[in-house]
């Protein structure tokens, strides 16, 4: 019977091994954010469905859909952040204005919202704020090396 086995081998002999050595620093390099990145996950999730949580999808119908469509794209960020993170820095600051947006938006976008929306929607703009200056601040650590 044939030996079909591979041996392994050395790879630093390989011609490719600075190039892939110096993308696997490059790609690992650009992971300061990581340890925010669940947060923000979860802080977008339930974003999404903090109108169910709270029962107020029949009172404030429009904010049910605001809170639906920011808890989408807070927790797209958060993917982006994983996925490519070098190239979501910049939108580091969007994340900052999705918080100030958060805060504002029970008297914008509501009807008479109860305390309950609005302290809802405060947690969760200020929660959002603070990771997003975490981000920045990451971000523009990692980019001044």
């Amino acid at each position: 019977m044939a030996n079909v086995s591979h041996s392994r081998s050395d790879i630093t002999s390989h011609p490719d091994a600075p190039e892939m050595r110096a993308r696997y620093d490059r790609m690992l390099g650009g992971r300061d954010v990581v340890l925010v990145d669940g947060p923000v996950f979860l802080l977008g999730l339930y974003c999404a469905v903090s109108p169910w949580i709270l029962h107020y999808t029949t009172s404030q119908p429009a904010l049910v859909t605001h809170n639906l469509i920011v808890g989408i794209a807070i927790g797209l960020l958060a993917l982006g952040f994983t996925a490519a993170p070098a190239r979501m820095y910049g939108l580091s600051g969007a994340m900052c204005a999705l918080g100030v947006w958060m805060i504002v938006s029970p008297w914008i976008v509501g009807t008479g919202p109860d305390a309950g929306v609005i302290w809802n929607n405060i947690i969760i703009g200020a929660l959002t704020l603070l990771l997003g200056i975490v981000c920045v601040g990451t971000a523009s650590r990692s980019t001044s090396r």
